[in-house]
Protein backbone atom coordinates (compact mmCIF):
# COMPACT_ATOMS: atom_id res chain seq x y z
CA UNK A 1 0.00 0.00 0.00
CA UNK A 2 1.61 3.49 -0.47
CA UNK A 3 1.65 6.10 1.49
CA UNK A 4 -0.46 8.20 -0.49
CA UNK A 5 -3.11 5.33 -0.24
CA UNK A 6 -2.66 4.99 3.52
CA UNK A 7 -2.90 8.72 3.74
CA UNK A 8 -6.31 8.95 2.37
CA UNK A 9 -7.49 6.22 4.27
CA UNK A 10 -6.50 7.75 7.38
CA UNK A 11 -8.00 10.97 6.71
CA UNK A 12 -11.34 9.56 5.28
CA UNK A 13 -11.05 7.45 8.13
CA UNK A 14 -11.13 10.83 10.23
CA UNK A 15 -13.55 12.85 8.28
CA UNK A 16 -16.06 9.36 9.37
CA UNK A 17 -15.10 9.58 12.93
CA UNK A 18 -16.20 13.04 13.00
CA UNK A 19 -19.51 12.80 11.00
CA UNK A 20 -20.55 9.49 12.48
CA UNK A 21 -22.05 9.30 15.77
CA UNK A 22 -23.00 5.24 15.78
CA UNK A 23 -19.50 3.55 15.50
CA UNK A 24 -19.44 2.03 19.14
CA UNK A 25 -22.79 0.12 18.33
CA UNK A 26 -20.64 -2.98 17.92
CA UNK A 27 -19.12 -2.35 20.78
CA UNK A 28 -22.21 -2.39 22.92
CA UNK A 29 -23.90 -5.18 21.06
CA UNK A 30 -25.12 -8.66 22.64
CA UNK A 31 -22.29 -9.21 25.43
CA UNK A 32 -24.51 -12.49 26.22
CA UNK A 33 -21.97 -14.13 23.21
CA UNK A 34 -18.23 -13.81 23.75
CA UNK A 35 -16.68 -12.34 20.63
CA UNK A 36 -13.95 -13.47 18.57
CA UNK A 37 -10.54 -12.52 19.06
CA UNK A 38 -8.81 -11.56 16.71
CA UNK A 39 -4.65 -11.82 16.25
CA UNK A 40 -3.23 -7.64 15.30
CA UNK A 41 -0.84 -9.54 12.18
CA UNK A 42 1.15 -5.92 12.42
CA UNK A 43 1.31 -2.34 13.68
CA UNK A 44 2.18 0.68 11.71
CA UNK A 45 2.58 4.34 12.55
CA UNK A 46 1.23 6.91 9.77
CA UNK A 47 1.37 10.57 10.10
CA UNK A 48 -2.28 12.14 9.07
CA UNK A 49 -3.36 15.57 9.25
CA UNK A 50 -5.11 15.03 12.51
CA UNK A 51 -1.75 13.77 13.63
CA UNK A 52 0.02 10.38 14.58
CA UNK A 53 -2.30 7.03 13.94
CA UNK A 54 -1.57 3.65 14.42
CA UNK A 55 -2.51 1.38 12.26
CA UNK A 56 -3.66 -2.14 13.63
CA UNK A 57 -3.89 -4.61 10.42
CA UNK A 58 -5.85 -7.54 10.64
CA UNK A 59 -6.01 -9.56 7.32
CA UNK A 60 -7.57 -6.99 4.97
CA UNK A 61 -8.62 -4.13 7.03
CA UNK A 62 -7.02 -1.85 9.96
CA UNK A 63 -7.95 -0.44 12.35
CA UNK A 64 -6.59 3.37 12.75
CA UNK A 65 -6.39 4.68 16.53
CA UNK A 66 -5.12 8.33 16.37
CA UNK A 67 -1.91 8.75 18.93
CA UNK A 68 -0.25 11.58 20.40
CA UNK A 69 3.26 12.40 19.19
CA UNK A 70 5.25 10.90 22.02
CA UNK A 71 3.59 7.26 22.02
CA UNK A 72 3.80 7.33 18.20
CA UNK A 73 7.26 7.74 18.21
CA UNK A 74 7.84 5.45 21.42
CA UNK A 75 5.69 2.53 19.74
CA UNK A 76 7.48 3.18 16.45
CA UNK A 77 10.86 3.11 18.46
CA UNK A 78 10.03 -0.62 19.57
CA UNK A 79 9.01 -1.44 15.89
CA UNK A 80 12.08 -0.46 14.49
CA UNK A 81 14.58 -1.76 17.80
CA UNK A 82 15.78 2.10 16.93
CA UNK A 83 16.27 3.00 21.12
CA UNK A 84 16.11 6.41 22.26
CA UNK A 85 18.77 8.34 23.77
CA UNK A 86 16.79 8.49 26.64
CA UNK A 87 14.45 6.18 27.94
CA UNK A 88 10.41 6.66 27.18
CA UNK A 89 7.87 5.93 29.66
CA UNK A 90 7.07 2.68 27.54
CA UNK A 91 10.90 1.49 27.76
CA UNK A 92 10.95 2.54 31.26
CA UNK A 93 7.86 0.57 31.84
CA UNK A 94 9.74 -2.37 29.86
CA UNK A 95 13.05 -2.25 31.83
CA UNK A 96 11.23 -2.33 35.19
CA UNK A 97 8.92 -5.49 34.23
CA UNK A 98 12.00 -7.62 32.96
CA UNK A 99 13.93 -6.39 36.01
CA UNK A 100 10.94 -8.08 37.87
CA UNK A 101 10.94 -10.87 35.74
CA UNK A 102 7.61 -9.76 34.56
CA UNK A 103 5.68 -9.53 30.69
CA UNK A 104 3.26 -8.50 29.13
CA UNK A 105 0.94 -11.66 27.73
CA UNK A 106 -1.80 -9.81 25.55
CA UNK A 107 -3.35 -7.00 25.34
CA UNK A 108 -7.29 -6.85 24.31
CA UNK A 109 -8.35 -3.86 22.33
CA UNK A 110 -11.67 -2.71 22.50
CA UNK A 111 -14.08 0.53 21.98
CA UNK A 112 -17.23 2.06 23.61
CA UNK A 113 -18.48 5.69 23.07
CA UNK A 114 -15.35 6.57 20.44
CA UNK A 115 -13.23 5.44 22.78
CA UNK A 116 -10.70 2.74 22.47
CA UNK A 117 -9.61 0.87 25.85
CA UNK A 118 -7.33 -1.87 26.78
CA UNK A 119 -6.98 -4.75 28.70
CA UNK A 120 -2.91 -5.08 29.41
CA UNK A 121 -2.34 -8.38 30.94
CA UNK A 122 0.51 -8.85 33.06
CA UNK A 123 2.42 -11.75 34.64
CA UNK A 124 4.77 -11.62 37.44
CA UNK A 125 6.36 -14.80 38.36
CA UNK A 126 3.19 -17.44 39.03
CA UNK A 127 0.89 -13.51 39.25
CA UNK A 128 -1.58 -12.67 35.97
CA UNK A 129 -2.97 -9.63 36.48
CA UNK A 130 -5.60 -7.39 33.92
CA UNK A 131 -5.28 -3.63 34.22
CA UNK A 132 -7.15 -0.89 32.18
CA UNK A 133 -5.34 0.78 30.14
CA UNK A 134 -4.81 3.39 27.87
CA UNK A 135 -5.06 1.79 24.14
CA UNK A 136 -2.08 3.33 22.78
CA UNK A 137 -0.43 2.56 26.29
CA UNK A 138 -1.06 -1.51 26.03
CA UNK A 139 -0.30 -1.48 22.20
CA UNK A 140 3.49 0.44 22.53
CA UNK A 141 3.84 -2.39 25.75
CA UNK A 142 2.46 -5.48 23.97
CA UNK A 143 5.10 -4.45 21.02
CA UNK A 144 8.13 -4.31 23.52
CA UNK A 145 7.13 -7.63 24.63
CA UNK A 146 6.28 -9.36 21.78
CA UNK A 147 2.84 -10.27 22.87
CA UNK A 148 -0.19 -10.46 21.22
CA UNK A 149 -2.94 -7.76 20.37
CA UNK A 150 -6.39 -8.64 20.31
CA UNK A 151 -9.49 -7.30 18.63
CA UNK A 152 -12.89 -9.01 18.13
CA UNK A 153 -14.35 -9.50 14.70
CA UNK A 154 -17.46 -6.69 15.94
CA UNK A 155 -14.48 -3.86 16.07
CA UNK A 156 -12.81 -5.27 13.23
CA UNK A 157 -16.40 -4.84 10.98
CA UNK A 158 -16.84 -1.99 12.22
CA UNK A 159 -14.13 0.42 12.31
CA UNK A 160 -12.09 -1.60 9.70
CA UNK A 161 -11.26 0.04 6.95
CA UNK A 162 -9.72 -2.10 3.64
CA UNK A 163 -6.20 -2.17 2.82
CA UNK A 164 -5.68 -2.60 -0.34
CA UNK A 165 -3.24 -5.85 -1.54
CA UNK A 166 0.29 -5.48 -2.71
CA UNK A 167 0.71 -6.57 -6.69
CA UNK A 168 1.61 -10.18 -6.09
CA UNK A 169 0.14 -10.63 -2.71
CA UNK A 170 -2.14 -13.64 -2.81
CA UNK A 171 -4.53 -13.52 0.23
CA UNK A 172 -4.96 -16.95 2.19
Amino acid sequence: MTRVRRFAIVCGFAGAMLGQPGLSAAADADKSKPAEQLRVESVNVLMSQVGPVVMLKVRDKAIPIFVDLIVAESIQGALSGVKPKRPLTHDLMHAILEAYAGRVSQVVITLKDQIYYAALTLVIQDTTKVFDSRSSDAIALAIHFKAPILVSRDLLDSVGVEIEKKPGEIKL
